[in-house]
């Protein structure tokens, strides 16, 4: 097949699998990045079922450890030798402290550290496809950010409110000192928050008055299929080629506290990152 392929990280279920559904509805090709193979498969079946596209495909992998990450990648650069779009859409919240195998807090792992393994990993796809595009799902919750580059990596700060809002502040971060790094070679790189959306994150073992305020909170939100909107316009849009280092509130661009965009932050941001993984150096 010679489509270029749009990569969805978690997209087994959630935002994830509404993107994926959206996307092959309008006909592109999709991979859907599952770490669990029976969900990931049969996620994958109600998707061409329901667009009747077969170029529908899965790869299996998760961004939960370093060495995952790395082998993610290496999975789908075997197959895609060009890319069209990366959407990093997996996230999680915790909410207790836990360190993977590498001594690294999940929240940070996953919700940063995978995806900046994976998407520096995947560049020589992205760039070979260009025009292309790195699409971010981010949050509007990293204004409460407070990002320690010392402590946050290792959860040494973990809040089980703060400590998801600082990995999002990192994933901005990512974002515009990505854009600026590949200035010139066609893909852009832009974050989005794509509405207050009803999914399982936060809902394993909230308790008390964090846990009370997410599930009433919950009542109020947008389904998945509402929240794909974004994520797939920010993939898609036209008017977008060209358009780089942004922040977007649903479709509506949004200026970028000085938190999310520090160059020196940003920079020693990066400079940790390669030194946990060994990758963007």
């Amino acid at each position: 097949m010679d489509q270029k392929p749009y990569i969805v990280t978690g997209a087994n279920s959630g935002i994830g699998k509404a993107i994926a559904l959206k996307l092959a509805g309008m006909g592109r090709r999709v991979v859907m990045v599952s770490r669990d193979p029976e969900k990931g498969r049969i996620a994958a079946e109600e998707v061409r079922a329901a667009t009747k596209n077969g170029a529908v495909e899965l790869a299996i992998g998760s961004l939960n450890t370093v060495v995952d990450a790395k082998r993610l990648a290496e999975t789908i650069l075997d197959r895609y030798p060009q890319i069209e779009c990366l959407i990093n859409n997996a996230g999680v919240w915790m909410t207790k402290r836990v360190l993977n195998e590498d001594g690294i807090e999940t929240t940070f792992m996953v919700n940063h550290l995978g995806p900046f393994i994976l998407t520096n990993l995947l560049l020589p796809s992205l760039v070979a496809g260009a025009p292309a595009r790195v699409v971010n799902v981010n949050a509007g919750l990293y204004v409460f950010g407070r990002l320690d580059l010392q402590k946050t990596p290792y959860g040494d700060d973990f809040g089980r409110f703060f400590t998801y809002c600082n990995t999002k502040q990192a994933n901005i971060l990512f974002t515009v000192e990505l854009a600026r790094r590949l200035e010139g070679q066609g893909v852009t790189v832009n974050a989005l928050h794509p509405g207050v959306i009803k999914t399982g994150l936060a809902t394993g073992d909230a308790r008390g008055v964090l846990g009370a305020a997410i599930m009433l909170w919950k009542w109020f939100m947008k389904t998945p299929q509402q929240g794909a909107a974004a994520p797939v316009w920010a993939a898609t849009e036209p008017e977008l080629a060209g358009v780089t280092g942004r922040f977007f509130l649903l479709t509506k661009e949004k200026d970028i506290l000085p938190k999310g965009k520090d160059p020196q932050t940003a920079a020693r941001l990066w400079e940790l990152s390669v030194r946990m993984s060994g990758v963007g150096g």
